[in-house]
């Protein structure tokens, strides 16, 4: 995903998450609330997945096949890390 896709969706995630809070303003429907809520989780989450598939197409690929054991080391650590902490939440 391209930095600018990816500017173009959090700026309407962003739209997204004012209209939820209007939502709470004006006293709205608590589960129409949540399902707003879950709306703007899913496309974060879809945002998060093109990024990373950006990144592993990019720079992980780049140093799988590089001859630096180190820099292979650090990016598959921090893939884990980043699964780690996502089954955290």
């Amino acid at each position: 995903m391209h930095h600018e896709d990816a500017l173009q969706r959090l700026k309407y995630i962003e739209g997204h998450i004012r209209g939820i809070q209007r939502m709470l303003e004006d006293d709205k429907y608590c589960i129409d609330v949540i399902r707003q809520i879950q709306a703007v989780q899913a496309a974060l989450n879809k945002v998060s997945n093109k990024i990373l598939e950006g990144h592993l197409n990019a720079c992980v690929t780049t140093a799988i096949r590089g001859d630096d054991l180190a820099e292979r080391e650090r990016v598959v650590n921090e893939i884990t890390s980043i699964f780690s902490t996502a089954n955290e939440l």
